[in-house]
C-alpha cells in the first residue's frame, strides 16, 4: 500500500483560497455570459497548472511559459518541419560564420506603446543568456553582442557554433521572449515586476487571481507575420477578444464543466476519463505535442544524503520507469519507457547505463550500495504536488521504491506552484529545502546536451535546480557544441549518457504523450512541442 502523504493543517489563507476558487466555478457560467453579452468573444480553459509565476525568465515551468508566449515574442521561431523562421527579426551570417546580424521587422510595438529597439533585444537575450542551457552555452562562444542602430544588432562569436539560430529560435523552457529593456535588466533572482512584451495578448493585472483565473486581451496594436501559423512560428492572428484561464485544481470538475460547455478548453484530460469525454460528440480530443514528455526525478547536490554519489546511484538503481508510468498514465497507448536520456526516437538515442531504469532489476543492488554507502537515515524530502495531474503520482512511487530499498522519506504534500517556487530555494531541508522532487520536460528541451538543462554540471554557476557540478560532462557539452559530425555527436551523447548516468544528473523515468479536449465550437488549434497557444483560435457561438 502506498503511504498517505503527510498534509499540513488548514490555514486561514488556504481557506480562503478553497473559498475563491468555489465561487470563481460556482459563478464560471454567469460570468461567461454576462461577458458574451457585452459582445466579447472569450475562450476560457483550464491548463495544466494553476498560474503564480509570471516571469518566463525566472522558472522553467511550463505554465510560466505558456503565459510568456501570450504577453511576449520571440526574435526567432521553431516551424513544424524543425526549421528556425523569422519572427520578429530577420538574419544574416557572414562569410566567416563569426557574426550574426539581426533585423528587426516593421510594426513592433511594446504594450505600453513604446516602440520595440535593438536595445531591448540585447538586453533580453543577455538575460535568457543568464539562466537557459543553450542560452549560457551560447554565451560561452560569444565575444559581444552589440546594437548597431535602432532596428539592428550583431552576435559576434570567438569562434564558429552551429547552433545559434536553433538557439535563439528554440521553442520551450527558457524561451527567449523579447521584453523592455528596463525588465531585462532587472537583477538575477528577482522577478520583473511588469508584464509588458509585445506579443499577441495582453496580460490584464487588475483581474489576475493567483489561484482563482488569469485573463489576456486581444492586443489591437500586434501585426502579425503573413505566414501561415506553424507551432510558434508564423502569423500569431488573434482572433478572439480575451482568453481566460480558469483554474479547476480538480480534474473531474474540470471534465465537468467542458462537457457542461462552462469551459472550451482542457489542456491535460485525465486518462482514466478518457472514454467519457470520447463519447461526447460535442468535443474534440487530441494530443498536440506529438513528441510527449520525458518525465524524470532531480536530486539536491548540495546536501546530504543526495551530495554523496553512492547514495545517488542506491536512489537510482531502485527506481523503475514501468511502476512510474502505470501509475502516471496506465495506458500503453500514451506511454513509453526508454532509458535515452536525450530520448527515444532522437538521432541520440542510446541504451547505455539504463538497464536497471527499463528493467527495474536494480533494486537488490540499490539495497546492497545504500547499506555500503554509509547513510546515516537522513530523512530524504520529496516535495509532492497534488494538483497537477501529471505530476501526482511520480513521488508517490517514488518514495515507496526509496523506502523499499531503505531510505527513511519525509513525503510533503503541496501544490505545483509552491514546488516551482521552492526548488529554487538553496536552503537545507531544514529550513524550508528540498531533496528531489519530479517534473516533466518536453521532447524538444532535452533533445541534445546544450538544451537539456538537466544534464547540465554547472553547479550553483548557472546550473538548473539541484546544481548538479560536473566538469567532465561540461567538457563533453563543449566538445558536442563544437562538433560538425553527426556520428561524432552521437558518440559523445553516449559518453555524456553514461557519465550522466554514473554521477545520477538526474534520472529519467519514461515518456508520455498526453490528450487535450476542446469544445468544437473551437477551431484552429495550434499543435506543437510548446502548447498550447491561443493565437489562430476561433470560437462560434
Amino acid at each position: 500500500m502506498l503511504p498517505i502523504m503527510r498534509r499540513k493543517p488548514p490555514t486561514i489563507a488556504s481557506a480562503l483560497s478553497v473559498l475563491a476558487l468555489s465561487v470563481a466555478l460556482t459563478s464560471l457560467t454567469a460570468m461567461s455570459q454576462a461577458v458574451a453579452a457585452a459582445g466579447k468573444k472569450t475562450i476560457t480553459a483550464v491548463m495544466h497548472s494553476d498560474l503564480r509565476v509570471i516571469d518566463p525568465g525566472f522558472t522553467t515551468a511550463y505554465i510560466t511559459r505558456d503565459h510568456g508566449y501570450m504577453v511576449y515574442d520571440t526574435l526567432l521561431a521553431t516551424d513544424s518541419s524543425f526549421k528556425i523562421q523569422p519572427q520578429m527579426a530577420d538574419w544574416k551570417v557572414s562569410d566567416d560564420k563569426l557574426t550574426y546580424t539581426f533585423t528587426l521587422r516593421d510594426g513592433l510595438k511594446w504594450h505600453d506603446g513604446q516602440p520595440v529597439t535593438a536595445e531591448d533585444c540585447v538586453a533580453s537575450l543577455k538575460r535568457w543568456g543568464r539562466n537557459d542551457a543553450m542560452g549560457q552555452k551560447l554565451m560561452d562562444f560569444t565575444a559581444s553582442l552589440d546594437v548597431i542602430d535602432a532596428r539592428s544588432f550583431a552576435l559576434k562569436l570567438k569562434e564558429p557554433y552551429g547552433l545559434v539560430l536553433e538557439s535563439i529560435g528554440k521553442p520551450s523552457s527558457y524561451t527567449p521572449f523579447m521584453m523592455p529593456k528596463r525588465l531585462a535588466e532587472t537583477p538575477a533572482g528577482q522577478q520583473i515586476k511588469e508584464q509588458i512584451g509585445s506579443g499577441p495578448f495582453k496580460f490584464v493585472q487588475a483581474e489576475f487571481q493567483p489561484g482563482v483565473k488569469a485573463v489576456y486581451e486581444k492586443n489591437t496594436d500586434y501585426v502579425p507575420r503573413k505566414e501561415p501559423p506553424s507551432w510558434t512560428s508564423g502569423g500569431k492572428m488573434v482572433k478572439v477578444d480575451r482568453v481566460e484561464w480558469i483554474t479547476m485544481p480538480d480534474a473531474q470538475t474540470a471534465v465537468n464543466a467542458l462537457q457542461s460547455g462552462d469551459i472550451d478548453f482542457m489542456e491535460n484530460l485525465p486518462f482514466d476519463l478518457l472514454p467519457v469525454l470520447e463519447a461526447n460528440k460535442d468535443i474534440k480530443i487530441d494530443v498536440l505535442n506529438k513528441f510527449g514528455f520525458q518525465t524524470l526525478g532531480r536530486m539536491n547536490f548540495l546536501y546530504p544524503p543526495f551530495d554523496n554519489v553512492k547514495v545517488r546511484r542506491a536512489a537510482f538503481l531502485a527506481m523503475k520507469q514501468k511502476d512510474v508510468l502505470d501509475a502516471l498514465v496506465g495506458n500503453e497507448k500514451y506511454q513509453k519507457t526508454c532509458g535515452a536520456i536525450f530520448v527515444c526516437g532522437t538521432p541520440l538515442e542510446t541504451d547505455v547505463g539504463a538497464e536497471s531504469l527499463v528493467k527495474g532489476n536494480g533494486m537488490a543492488e540499490a539495497k546492497k550500495l545504500l547499506a555500503e554507502s554509509g547513510y546515516d537515515g537522513t530523512p530524504v524530502v520529496v516535495m509532492a504536488p497534488g494538483d497537477v495531474v501529471t505530476l501526482k503520482a511520480q513521488p508517490i512511487v517514488a518514495a515507496q521504491l526509496l523506502r523499499d530499498a531503505g531510505f527513511k522519506v519525509d513525503l510533503q504534500a503541496t501544490d505545483w506552484q509552491t514546488v516551482v517556487t521552492r526548488r529554487a530555494s538553496q536552503k537545507p531541508p531544514k529550513e524550508g529545502g528540498w531533496n528531489m522532487f519530479f517534473t516533466n520536460w518536453v521532447a524538444a528541451d532535452v533533445s541534445n546536451p546544450i538544451a537539456n538543462a538537466s544534464v547540465s554540471g554547472r553547479g550553483k554557476n548557472g546550473g538548473w535546480f539541484g546544481w548538479a557540478e560536473d566538469a567532465r560532462i561540461e567538457e563533453l557539452r563543449d566538445k558536442f557544441a563544437r562538433s560538425g559530425s553527426a556520428d561524432e555527436q552521437k558518440k559523445i551523447a553516449a559518453e555524456i549518457q553514461k557519465q550522466a548516468y554514473e554521477q545520477v544528473i538526474y534520472i529519467p523515468l519514461g515518456q508520455y504523450t498526453i490528450p487535450s479536449g476542446w469544445r468544437k465550437s473551437l477551431t484552429g488549434v495550434v499543435d506543437g512541442p510548446a502548447t498550447p497557444v491561443f493565437w489562430n483560435i476561433d470560437k462560434s457561438e
